[in-house]
């Protein structure tokens, strides 16, 4: 079944006649088209793709289930939008309210002939949520790619190196791997840098005894992989091996119940129970995980805020942490694939701490 197909079979629950897809994301996702111009329409009896010529050619190999047409100077994507409104006789239109500006927004009510702009991501967020396997696919290839660069990583590293030139070895080690390009932009913070959870590399120059966070992921076939360990340098006190064996089991705890039908909060509680029995409640301030897709952030989430059950088929990071301001900082991150009974973990980076000599 295409994703249109499946985006069409929605609408009725949705209240709507036909659903507009204008994001980059949702494009990629509906019709497994990457590009940076384009509008899809999907009604219930038929899809359409609108591009321009920079895509045209490669759109019509590539896309599947849509008919695909071109805007010019002299007819714009409003104009063709339009004429499918009208040819099906469209009154409400799905819009991704999450994505549009205002200036989108206020142009689309001008000119659209619908009667009604209704707002609608949830309808794709929904879908999106449920990775189909070709999916899972490429976000472990994605993810193999990041872990060869973690090997590689490991043997660039020694005292002297900035935390600016891990992050740039990183990067060009996942290019050269395979990726299409990064999923963020990766975070490596050392020393008492480690205690921020999204610092930004520095100047820094690692040193013995620290600890590294390394935060980072590629894009492969349009999919993230996101991972993060920490590692130290030199050695590790009682204290920094204490830290990290508890988020370790922190971890754990939140990966042992997941499962369909468990609410994203309860796994979160579990990680942050762990952590707080240790005595360092405190200084976990971030949800357990994130969904994580065609985008590096998505729904649903393994998070106080998710008092939802799980769907089969979510896509979810495990990333608990720990971080003492002034000291350093500690997360451990992997991703699971949520099933009926349980779920896999499509890492295979090693979870011990690894102290560079």
């Amino acid at each position: 079944m295409s994703r249109f197909h499946k985006i069409a079979e929605k609408l009725d629950t949705y209240g709507l006649d036909a659903m507009m897809i204008t994001s980059v994301p949702n494009r990629l996702y509906a019709a497994q088209f990457p590009s940076s111009a384009g509008v899809a329409i999907v009604t219930s009896g038929k899809s359409y793709f609108f591009t321009d010529s920079r895509y045209i050619e490669a759109a019509g190999k590539r896309i599947t289930g849509a008919e695909i047409r071109q805007n010019t100077n002299e007819v714009s994507m409003v104009d063709l939008t339009n004429e499918v409104i009208q040819a099906h006789g469209i009154k409400k239109l799905g819009f991704e309210e999450q994505y549009a500006t205002v200036a989108e927004y206020n142009r689309w009510k001008e000119k659209l002939v619908c009667q009604e702009l209704v707002p609608a991501t949830k309808l794709l967020m929904e879908l999106r949520s449920v990775k189909e396997p070709e999916e899972i696919d490429c976000m472990i290839a994605a993810q193999r790619i990041a872990e060869k660069a973690l090997k590689e990583v490991l043997e660039f590293i020694k005292p002297g190196v900035t935390e600016k030139e891990i992050s740039a070895f990183l990067q060009y080690r996942m290019l050269c791997n395979g990726a299409e390009k990064m999923s963020f932009q990766p975070i490596v913070v050392s020393g008492v840098n480690s205690s921020m959870p999204h610092g930004v590399p520095s100047e820094k120059k690692v040193e013995e005894g620290d600890f590294i966070t390394m935060d980072f992921g590629c894009v492969y076939g349009g999919y993230c992989s996101d991972m993060t360990r920490t590692v130290a340098v030199g050695y590790a006190t009682e204290e920094m091996e204490k830290v990290y064996h508890t988020v370790l089991a922190a971890q754990k705890a939140g990966i042992a119940i997941a499962k369909a039908g468990v609410t994203g909060k309860a796994i979160h509680e579990a990680a942050a129970k762990v952590i707080s029995d240790a005595g360092y409640g405190e200084y976990f301030g971030h949800g357990f995980g994130h969904s994580l897709g065609v985008e590096i952030h998505e729904d649903p989430r393994a998070a106080l805020t998710n008092d939802k059950p799980l769907p089969i088929g979510a896509v979810i990071s495990a990333e608990p942490g720990i971080y003492i301001p002034g000291k350093f900082g500690v997360r451990i991150e992997d991703v699971i694939v949520i099933h009926e009974d349980g779920c896999t973990d499509i890492m295979e980076a090693p979870h011990e701490l690894i102290v560079l000599k």
